[in-house]
């Protein structure tokens, strides 16, 4: 006679997040937002790439509208209600990508440009001898 075990699973507890941070990466070629909780744990996420868009039309502020706002949709599950945004890059997603996150009904707390600074920059060439 063979003995059967029976598998128990727990279920898992249902997290509420009000409030949380938006982080908006805008690069010449894709768009990706990523929406946290106010520890930095990923909530959800989406790009343009993510939503179907191919190519050219990836680098696109329309792609990046529709990249956030899917963003926006998923985090709904869990309350999400606040955000603070961070944006980086210099795309051309950056403006629509944090007007989507309020056309998807998140109020947005306040927005941080985080884009890199060079300090020094690249290594200059040498000077032309005559």
């Amino acid at each position: 006679m063979a003995t059967t075990t029976k598998k128990t699973t727990t279920k898992k507890k249902k997290r509420l997040v009000p409030e949380g941070n938006a982080y908006v990466k805008a690069s010449y070629n894709n768009t990706i937002v990523t929406l946290t909780d106010t520890e930095g744990n990923v909530i959800s996420w989406s790009s343009s790439g993510a939503k179907g868009f191919k190519g050219a039309r990836k680098s696109t502020p329309y792609a990046a509208q529709m990249a956030a706002e899917d963003a926006a949709e998923k985090s709904q599950m869990y309350g999400l209600q606040k955000v603070n945004v961070f944006i980086k890059g210099v795309g051309p997603g950056r403006e629509q990508a944090v007007r989507g996150l309020s056309a998807a009904g998140l109020d947005l707390l306040s927005i941080i440009d985080t884009t890199g600074i060079p300090h020094n920059g690249c290594r200059q060439k040498k000077t032309r001898r005559t």
